[in-house]
């Protein structure tokens, strides 16, 4: 409290003086303006008379004099309600230019009705020449300043010491305002040496002074030949295969790259040096923006009681983020780790501070905390983010991810339809798909209970609709191999790749989360949602992709080290079994799965049997082929 009674005066002084500073460079303006107003109009009668001021005749003087009052009464005015004294000229442009402009179109008509009415016989010439020097003038005056800044900057970059050479990709409009930035940073001792852009027309050309010297294949010799130590992509429009070949071609340079966020910055008017932002393995996966129907989802969601299990982890915490964006009537967040729980409460707690939610801890395998909660707060949509995931752990403890994954799901399940849950969304993986692990095979399970469980809804005449979202792997959750290579390259390596070829289908967190909303607006009962999670990515490439963002080069500063596959491990991951057939959605991301017949009271007894095993500690083996008898397409690696 007494460092903000310290700083508020300090603040408040600051302030005050940068306000008086202002108020006197208007100030100065405006007597400049008034001086080159009395000169423009007394050299437009001088000029009248060849420049000799003996002879002009007394009254064309006296004349000038009784205008010269309206001319700076109405011109200043003019200068006002147009914002000429408002403007910072220092970044002074074309739409300064047509203030003034707009200015001396209104004034010209206002001149001849002074003269004519007020009779004073100035000729035409003279009100003329005074009309069109006054608005050079003014046009001087403003585009003067900045002018002498920009000789300024340029005998400050001429002896400063040249910390950044930049390269800029793109030379379009959101480029122009970068150099223009840039520009007004004389003492960062980053300088743009040149731009290259895929349009041939502008080869050769300039922008704002800097040349435009060839495409993207020219990027490697342009580095070398200026000695450039960061390339900024300034192409906010590209699409996803040219970003990703550009990208990839940058960073074979060893260059720091560097990015502006996206076009809504161009539409924004705010692409700023401060604005960039390093590139990430996301700007290299090479596939387009994922859309949604944000009013869709709002409209799913507004006004609804929410529930999220698992939702203090990655994908939970994320859909606790986007949940509370749709102003639902509440949210309650339900983990069991007490540290994930917290923190995103702690988020949304500064974030949305008028969103109405309760924390709550405990685990989905407590039928009866899960049974209370339900019955506390009725929940108008479930989503059930709450699993083990990680899968070489789950292949040293079947038993855990029968009892958290399996059973877990299987009482959230049913509470959901005891307490009538409008909707109930099951976050799965294409580890489910063929699984070869306990982990995939168990989240197989859960996509079979959200079955057989919605066919049991429609027999018994109750309204919860089920459905299931699978999807791959997404970059930065909890386990994900992204946090793991940043770790090991910072470290110094070495980074550890399981196999070479080993692929993998990759979404950023906010984006799986968003489709996953989505598709809970379009479920009908027993879908199986599946999203279009673009090309696959060799899991190699993206740690040499690191490696290389990272300013080191592959195999030479971070060696890269092949462990094998992890046990339950597969070299490709599917998102479709063969019996399952696609169905488009609305959205050309999502896609939804033929629901599996199958005899769902032997189902039952199955699962009886695996709980039961589960609960007495069965050995691995034991569980393995208990799971193999419940899931036809699992098939356990040795």
């Amino acid at each position: 409290m007494k460092e903000k009674e310290i700083r508020k005066p300090q603040n408040l002084a600051e302030e005050r003086a940068e306000i008086r500073r202002t108020r006197s460079r208007q100030l100065i303006i405006v007597f400049a303006d008034v001086i080159s107003l009395i000169v423009a109009y007394l050299i437009g009668v001088v000029v009248r008379f060849d420049f000799e001021p003996s002879s002009v005749p007394p009254e064309f003087i006296s004349g000038c004099l009784k205008l010269l009052p309206f001319v700076i009464l109405f011109t200043l005015t003019l200068y006002y309600f147009l914002h000429l004294y408002h403007s910072i000229w220092s970044y002074a442009s074309v739409a300064e230019v047509n203030s003034i402009v707009k200015a001396y179109l209104i004034l010209a008509p206002i001149l001849v009705f002074v003269n004519a009415y007020r009779g004073l016989k100035i000729p035409r010439s003279s009100l003329f020449v005074g009309y069109v020097l006054s608005a050079v003038f003014c046009v001087a005056i403003r585009f003067g300043y900045r002018y002498i800044r920009f000789l300024s900057r340029e005998n400050t970059q001429h002896h400063q010491t040249v910390t950044g050479r930049i390269l800029i990709v793109g030379a379009g409009q959101a480029a122009r305002e970068l150099l223009k930035d840039l520009q007004m940073r004389p003492n960062s001792g980053k300088v743009v040496e040149a731009l290259v852009d895929d349009n041939p027309n502008k080869r050769g050309r300039y922008l704002d002074g800097v040349p435009i010297e060839g495409n993207r294949y020219d990027i490697p010799d342009l580095v070398e030949k200026y000695r450039i130590n960061e390339i900024i992509f300034a192409i906010p429009s590209a699409g996803a295969e040219d970003r990703r070949e550009i990208l990839s071609i940058c960073k074979e340079t060893g260059c720091r790259l560097m990015t502006i966020p996206g076009i809504q910055q161009i539409l924004n008017g705010d692409v700023q040096v401060s604005r960039l932002r390093e590139v990430n393995e996301i700007d290299l996966l090479g596939r387009d923006e994922i859309k949604v129907n944000s009013e869709e989802i709002a409209g799913f969601l507004k006004g609804k009681t929410i529930l999220v299990t698992g939702g203090g982890g990655s994908i939970g915490s994320e859909i606790c983020r986007q949940v509370a964006s749709h102003e639902p009537k509440k949210l309650i967040i339900f983990d069991i780790y007490e540290n994930n729980a917290y923190d995103i409460e702690q988020e949304l707690r500064r974030s949305r501070p008028d969103l109405d939610f309760d924390t709550i801890i405990g685990s989905v395998r407590n039928t009866s905390r899960i049974e209370s909660v339900m019955a506390e707060y009725r929940p108008d949509i479930v989503f059930h983010a709450a699993a083990h995931k990680h899968v070489p752990l789950m292949e040293m403890s079947p038993n855990e991810a029968i009892k958290n994954n399996v059973m877990g799901t299987l009482n959230v399940a049913r509470a959901a339809r005891n307490y009538g849950v409008g909707r109930f969304v099951l976050i799965s993986t294409d580890k489910a798909v063929n699984p070869t692990n306990i982990m995939g095979a168990s989240k197989r399970l859960c996509e079979m209970i959200i079955q057989a469980e919605s066919r049991k809804c429609r027999a018994e005449g109750d309204n919860t609709i089920f459905s299931a979202v699978r999807f791959g792997n997404v970059l930065g959750s909890n386990g994900s191999v992204i946090p793991l290579f940043k770790k090991q390259i910072a470290e110094g390596g070495p980074v550890t790749v399981t196999d070479p070829n080993i692929i993998r289908y990759f979404m950023t967190i906010p984006e799986a989360v968003s489709l996953v909303l989505q598709a809970g607006c379009y479920a009908k009962g027993g879908e199986i949602f599946i999203l279009d999670m673009g090309k696959p990515v060799r899991i190699d490439d993206m740690a040499r992709n690191l490696i290389r963002l990272s300013g080191y080069q592959p195999d030479v500063d971070i060696p890269i080290v092949y462990t094998g596959l992890r046990p339950g491990e597969k070299l490709y991951e599917e998102l479709l079994m063969d019996e399952e057939g696609l169905t488009r959605t609305a959205n050309d991301k999502i896609y939804v799965g033929r629901p599996i017949e199958m005899d769902d009271a032997q189902f039952a007894n199955q699962l009886d049997r695996l709980m039961t095993a589960a609960e007495n500690e069965a050995d691995t083996e034991t569980m393995k082929k208990l799971v193999a008898e419940v899931v036809p397409t699992y098939t356990p690696t040795d």
